[in-house]
């Protein structure tokens, strides 16, 4: 490859292709001691095997043995897959040329466009961010009218009870009330004293026929008339005080 077209188009572009390979191949031998290294240092700990032992050293020459094994087994391999990479993944088609420097400045407003766009996508996903925020905050905003849309109609429906409350006693004050009762606690009294009255007049009467009587019970007829006399003036005292 040195010396080819490839290399120069390469160059130009600042890339190495020999240094990608060398760092590839480095990294495979640099996994395979770390390995072997792992497996050095547990075979001896599983083994209880003491450093400075003839033990230790031959543990020690058995890893490098095969150590060596693995690395000859990946040398060839390894110099085919970079022979492999410089021939075919490394190498320009031909009739392949660098453009020129209007065409850099063409990639250059291409590039300006790409950016223009990344510009743009950035704008709409902001004007999306802020639109869901605003459906979010509108949600809200309507849950918040509708608690009060039932404030206010709880609100009117205790005014209306007030109100008609206020009629009510507008219609009946509570001076006429206590006029009312003052009236019908008056007229109750009398009629209770007078049934009181006639209730010892009657006794009276009772009284006096009893001593105009020879001792021994009451005439038959005396005794119902006196029984009936008493029943009803019972009943027009229930009938008043149904009246009042």
């Amino acid at each position: 490859m040195e010396g080819s077209e490839s290399e120069a188009v390469f160059d130009a572009l600042n890339l190495n292709p020999q240094l990608f390979i060398n760092e590839a191949v480095n990294c495979v031998c640099d996994m395979v001691d770390d390995a072997f290294d792992y497996y050095h240092q547990n075979a001896s700990e599983m083994l209880k095997i003491e450093e400075g032992t003839e033990r230790s050293q031959d543990i020690s020459e058995g890893v490098a043995y095969l150590r060596e094994m693995v690395h000859s087994a990946l040398d060839k391999p390894m110099v085919r897959w970079e022979n492999y990479c410089l021939r075919q993944c490394f190498v320009v088609p031909e009739g392949f040329s660098l453009p020129k420097a209007n065409e850099f400045a063409g990639d250059s407003s291409m590039d300006l466009d790409i950016s223009s766009d990344q510009e743009l996508d950035a704008q709409l996903d902001k004007l999306r961010n802020q639109l869901a925020l605003l459906g979010k905050e509108n949600s809200e905003l309507d849950k918040e009218r509708r608690a009060l849309e039932r404030r206010s109609l709880l609100s009117n429906r205790y005014a209306g009870s007030v109100n008609e409350a206020l009629q009510l006693y507008e219609q009946h004050s509570v001076h006429d009330m206590f006029q009312e009762l003052t009236k019908t606690a008056s007229e109750l009294r009398k009629k209770m004293e007078q049934q009181k009255a006639k209730k010892l007049e009657q006794s009276e009467r009772i009284r006096r026929e009893r001593m105009h009587i020879p001792t021994g019970e009451l005439p038959t007829n005396r005794s119902n008339g006196l029984f009936k006399a008493a029943l009803e003036e019972l009943q027009e005292f229930n009938a008043t005080i149904k009246n009042v």
